[in-house]
Formats: C-alpha cells, structure tokens, sequence
C-alpha cells in the first residue's frame, strides 16, 4: 500500500487550491486597504474635562511589547509552525487553508479593532501627559474641553484605547494557533494527556502576557484589554471552524477541504484503488500527527465504507 500513498504537495495541487479559493485572497487584499484607512484617518475626539484628567495622569512609558513584535507572535509564529507541519507531512490542503484562516483571524480583527477605536476615541491612562508634555495644562474657557500642545501624532495615538490592539492581535494569531495545534495532537481524544492541554494552552497565555504588559506600560484600561481580547478569541474560533473540524471531532486533524476533496473522487467514480490510496494517505497522515501510541487500529477507516467516511 505505501506505493499508492498520495501527497499533496504545493508543486502538485497548490495552484488548484489557490484559484479555488481566489476570490478570498482578494478579500484578505480588500482588508489590508481598509486596516491601511483605518491608521490613517483621525479618531474621534472624546470631550475631555478638567475632572476627567484624575484617571489620565499615568507617565508616558514606552511599549514592553513594540508594534513590531506584535506581527511577529501574532502571524510570523504561526505561520512558522504551520509551514513546519506541511514540511513533515506535505499536506498542501492543510497548508493552504490554515494560512488563510490565519490571516483572515487577523485582518478581521484588525479591521474590528480599529473601527471601533476610531469611532469611540477613548483616551488612554497616559493622555494627560501626551496632551500636555510639559505639564501645564489648558482647558477652553467654554466647553473646558482639552487644548492640547504635543506632538499631534502622539495625540493621535491617545485617542486610540478602546479596545487594545496589541491584545486583539495577540489573541487572534496565537488563539488561531492554539485551535491549530489542538486539532493536530489530538488533545481533546478523552485519553487525559494533560501535556497536550498545556501545549494548547501556551499560545493563551503568551497573548494574555501581552494584553498584561499594555496595562502595566499604562497605555491601556484593562477594559481596553478585556474587550481586545474578547474579540481576537471570538474571531479567531469563527475563523478556524471556517476550514477545519471541531478538535475533538474524529476527523478534527485536518481541514474540511480534505476529505471534501477524497468524497468527489469517489462520485467522480474513481476506482477502487484510487480510493484505498486515499483512504491510505489520511490513515498514514493521520497516524503521524498521533504517533504510535496514540493511533490504534480502532481510529483506521475502513475500506469498505463509502471513502472519506469513518467508522
């Protein structure tokens, strides 16, 4: 049987499975320009009053965490584990599909983010002395709103607390990957390897790090943390079961596109040896995700079932 294993490699279905999914290529395209506006375009300013300052004198630190890292534990470390897993098991479905739900958890929670700190212009703990660098501060003799004299685009900035970017990003790559490795070891199997849970739970707790430091750098309300987190979580999880089962679902190890892919092979009436060399490929791909221990003849698809179907 080892000779009719199939691989799906990028050289040999990857341009398939790209124009296939074309179309929400151009999607991910779209959100970049809009996240692109979004930096861009002034926030609202929120009326700040005299009385309004005793929560916003917080020093003007610098980040823990820099806006570079944040693409980089957000996507590049994701990406980076994702490619390693296609590089051992030459799934080019499984590749293409986790990508793409990667950079769509992110660009749709960017997109999130950023329109609702736009429209709510929430200023941050530190706005006093980003309003007034020398600490003198000028109120208008009518309204007694704010007249601030710094640096306009560190203003800018200090209209952007709610909700926090550096945790909604965090959560939607790293919570992303946490789905993805659940799914690939297999944690929720009900055999209690409470190694695996701790495997999936790390990327949680490198993006609630970063959410933490945001409050303690006093660039954010821990509101502004909570509510980034929320939504990097949520879209994330809408964005994994997008293209891949539940985790602890028999078939949980790789993508949907996969075994859509072995059920049109058999209705395009395949023989029968094309089929076992399908069922064989996600049996052998499968029991290597697992490794030996963990797959027994119990979890094999049958042949004589209908392909891509489980016992």
């Amino acid at each position: 049987m080892a000779d009719q294993i199939v691989v799906y490699t990028i050289k040999s279905h990857g341009a398939k499975v790209a124009r296939t999914h074309k179309y929400d290529w151009l999607i991910l395209l779209l959100l970049v320009v809009i996240e692109a506006v979004l930096l861009i375009i002034e926030p609202f300013h929120r009326f700040v009053g005299v009385d309004m300052m005793t929560d916003m004198k917080y020093p003007l630190k610098s980040n823990t965490v820099p806006f570079w890292a944040v693409p980089l534990l957000a996507i590049v470390l994701p990406f980076v584990v994702i490619l390693i897993i296609y590089f051992r098991r030459r799934d080019v479905y499984d590749l293409h599909h986790a990508i793409l739900g990667l950079l769509f958890s992110v660009l749709l929670t960017a997109v999130i983010t950023d329109s609702i700190k736009d429209a709510v212009g929430r200023p941050r703990p530190d706005f006093f002395y980003r309003c007034f660098p020398d600490g003198n501060a000028t109120f208008n003799p009518v309204t007694k709103d704010v007249m601030c004299n710094g640096d306009k685009a560190v203003i800018k900035e200090g209209y952007k607390s709610f909700p926090s970017g550096h945790t909604s990003w965090s959560f939607a790559g790293l919570g992303f990957l946490a789905w993805y490795l659940s799914g690939k070891i297999r944690a929720f199997d009900r055999r209690g390897h409470v190694a695996k849970l701790g495997l999936v739970l790390l990327p949680y707790l490198v993006a609630a790090l970063v959410g933490v430091s945001r409050v303690d750098d006093y660039w954010h309300h821990w509101q502004d943390v909570f509510a980034g987190a929320l939504i990097g979580t949520v879209i994330s999880t809408f964005c994994y079961l997008q293209f891949f089962p539940m985790p602890y679902d028999t078939n949980g190890w790789a993508p949907h596109a996969y075994f859509s892919m072995i059920e049109e092979s058999n209705r395009d009436g395949g023989s029968a040896q094309r089929r076992n060399s399908l069922l064989v490929r996600g049996t052998e791909v499968e029991a290597s995700y697992l490794g030996a221990s963990d797959y027994s003849t119990h979890d094999r698809p049958s042949m004589d079932v209908e392909a891509g179907r489980r016992q």
